[in-house]
Parts: C-alpha cells; structure tokens; sequence
C-alpha cells in the first residue's frame, strides 16, 4: 500500500469563504449540534431510567441515539471551529481519522435500523415468540455483530483513502473529510477506487434501504389481521421508523451510488444528512412515540419532586 508522504494537512474551504455567511454557518451548526446532543440525551436518559421502556425496540433505539450522538460529533464540532477561522486546515492523520470515524458511526447507524426493522418484524408478525426470539442475549449480539460490521466497512474507507496518491493540490472543497473530495486531489486515476467506494458504500446504502422498506411493506401487509388498537399503535412506530429511513437513505444513496462527479447542491446535501437527521430523529421518535413521551413527563416529575423534597 502506496502512503501518502508528500501532503501533510488539507486546506477545507468549508460551505462557504464569505465573513457573514461563516457567521450563519457557525449558528446553524452550533444550535443543530446542540439540538442533537440534547435529544438524544434525553432519549438515552429516559430508555437507561425507565422500566417501561424495557423492550428490545427500546434497546435498540437506545444504541441508534448514541451513535447517532457520535454520528454528528465527528462533524459537527471541527465545523463549528473552522468558520470562526479565516483558513480551515486538517493533517492528514485527522482527516484520515475523520473518514473512519464518520464511516464507522454512519454504518452503524443504517445497521441499526435493519435490527429495529427486524424487530418490528418479529413483534408485528411473530407476537407470540417475540420476547423468546428478540430476548437481551440475542438483541446484545446482534448490536456486537453490526459494531463489527461497521469497523469492517470504515477500515475498508480507510485502505481506500490511503492508497491514494497526494503529490500536490491539498484543497477540499468541503467542510469535511471524506473519500468523495479525497478522489478529486488524487494524483492518479481514481477510477478503480470510485468503483470500489460505490460497491462499499452505495451497495450499503442501496442495499439497506431496499432491504428496510421491503420489510415495511411486508409488515404492513401483515397488519390487515391485527385489531383496530393494535394496527394504530404499530402504524405509528412503523410510520416513524420509515419516515427516519427515507430522511437518512436519500441523502446518501445520492451521494455514494454515482460516479466520481460533483453537484453544487452536494454540500447542503452533506449538511442535511450529517447535521439535519441526527436532530430530526430525536424529535421523530419521541413526539410520534407515546410510550417515549410518557415516560420522559415521569423522568420530568419524578425530577422536579425530588428537587422540591430538597
């Protein structure tokens, strides 16, 4: 493998080189960002407190929170610094970690949703067996097999990006480090490597969804024989479990599954999916989710009378 000696850091040219729009950039990034860590906080909070939230859906939603936090601190925090700078600059040690990073907690994320999907699965049309087949045992290994799954797909971002060759330009046109712009400052064809990034990334991310919303489909052919009640309250957990998919897919499948191209949409396609979703999703999960909401009024009461006791 060919490692790159000649460039040691990356000149990112962020969203934008304007004064007054890094100033916009640096408040959309910081209330997103908090907006984020606050929801999911809240929802990490109320699953680990809460003894009504015991489920295995719970279990896993508790996991997709925490790496959805850490989905967006890979990005978020580094973005908010640079546009109060005049020059933004990365080595390319931390660029290279940054690919790993957003590589490994994106994965884990659309992982996770297959696991949520499958359980949904499993509760809807299996009710019977549900707690025997998604017991804690099981539910645990699952989360482990799809950790390893994601370390194994960012290490294969990471062979990618170091086999390129850097020999001059070190200027992103981005606000982060990723394979896509990486491809554009190679000093070779990256034609080979294009084709691989699309089979590794587009396959997971069109493969995926393709997965998830046939599993939808079928759970909803499935809810015909369920009781009125019964199909309005898994109606509601499937419709926001959709809602995050296509929100979380979109973005992606645009950016992954084509050629080695450019749009100038592409930044703000980027922000949404790393900054946007990961604050929808809090808010998806617990203002369409009943169970959610009441159990953080309990955390809330149960705060303000021990607060009152004081």
């Amino acid at each position: 493998m060919q490692l790159n000696i000649n460039v040691t850091e990356f000149i990112l040219l962020g969203l934008t080189q304007d004064p007054i729009r890094k100033n916009i950039v640096f408040a959309i990034f910081l209330f997103f960002y908090m907006g984020t860590l606050l929801g999911n906080f809240l929802i990490i909070v109320t699953i680990k407190t809460s003894p009504a939230l015991g489920s295995p859906m719970y279990f896993f939603l508790f996991y997709f929170s925490l790496s959805d936090t850490c989905f967006s601190t890979t990005v978020a925090p580094r973005t908010i610094v640079d546009s109060l700078l005049k020059e933004a600059s990365i080595s390319f040690n931390e660029c290279i970690i940054q690919v790993f990073t957003f590589h490994l907690f994106g994965s884990l994320e659309v992982f996770i949703l297959i696991l949520m999907a499958v359980d949904r699965y499993v509760a809807i049309c299996k009710p019977l067996h549900y707690m025997a087949i998604m017991n804690r045992q099981v539910c645990g290994r699952l989360v482990a097999t799809v950790c390893v799954g994601s370390c194994i797909h960012s290490s294969v971002q990471i062979i990618l990006a170091l086999s390129l060759p850097f020999c001059g330009p070190n200027v992103i046109d981005h606000f982060f480090c990723d394979l896509q712009p990486l491809l554009k400052l190679a000093c070779s064809d990256t034609y080979l490597i294009n084709l691989l990034l699309v089979a590794n990334s587009g396959a997971i991310c069109t493969v995926s969804f393709l997965v998830l919303m046939l599993s939808y489909v079928i759970i909803l052919h499935s809810l015909r024989n369920h009781s009125a009640e019964g199909r309005r309250k898994a109606l509601s957990t499937c419709i926001s479990h959709i809602i995050v998919v296509i929100l979380f897919f979109g973005p992606c499948i645009f950016i992954y599954t084509r050629p080695a191209t450019t749009f100038p949409m592409d930044k703000m396609i980027s922000m949404f999916y790393s900054i946007g979703t990961p604050l929808l999703n809090p808010l998806i999960y617990t203002l369409r989710n009943a169970e959610v909401k009441n159990a953080m009024k309990k955390l809330w009461r149960k705060k303000i009378m021990s607060d009152d006791k004081k």
